[in-house]
């Protein structure tokens, strides 16, 4: 069993950053890929960007591409999202999941989940 607890969420102005972590406890996390997702109000969860167990191959939604960065440390058991030039539209609850390839990452099933942490970018 792994249990994930995402942190790093709050409040930042249009064209800030902002950096994620998602770490691990009951399970080294470097046996699975990881991903993060997120759910902004009234709308569908939908996939941000995700990490092979290694850390040598990424993937990164269209909407997010060239301003998220997702890596891991396996070390601490912890996957990071730095996420730089924030707008409005990235406002949601930010999850973290985990599972057994990236392949799955993306299109399930997910083995695991968080609880989420919330970023609400505004002025």
């Amino acid at each position: 069993q792994v249990q994930l607890v995402e942190s790093g969420g709050g409040l930042v102005q249009p064209g800030g950053s902002l950096r994620l972590s998602c770490e691990a406890s009951g399970r080294t996390l470097s046996s699975f890929a990881v991903g993060w997702f997120r759910q902004a109000p009234g709308k569908d969860r939908e996939f941000v960007a995700a990490i092979s167990w290694s850390g040598g191959s990424t993937y990164s939604a269209r909407s997010v591409k060239g301003r998220f960065t997702i890596s891991r440390a396996n070390v601490k058991n912890t996957v990071y999202l730095q996420m730089n030039s924030l707008t409005p539209e990235d406002t949601a609850v930010y999850y973290c999941a985990a599972s057994y390839s990236v392949g799955y990452i993306v299109a399930g099933p997910i083995n695991y989940w968080g609880k989420g942490t919330l970023v609400t970018v505004s002025s």
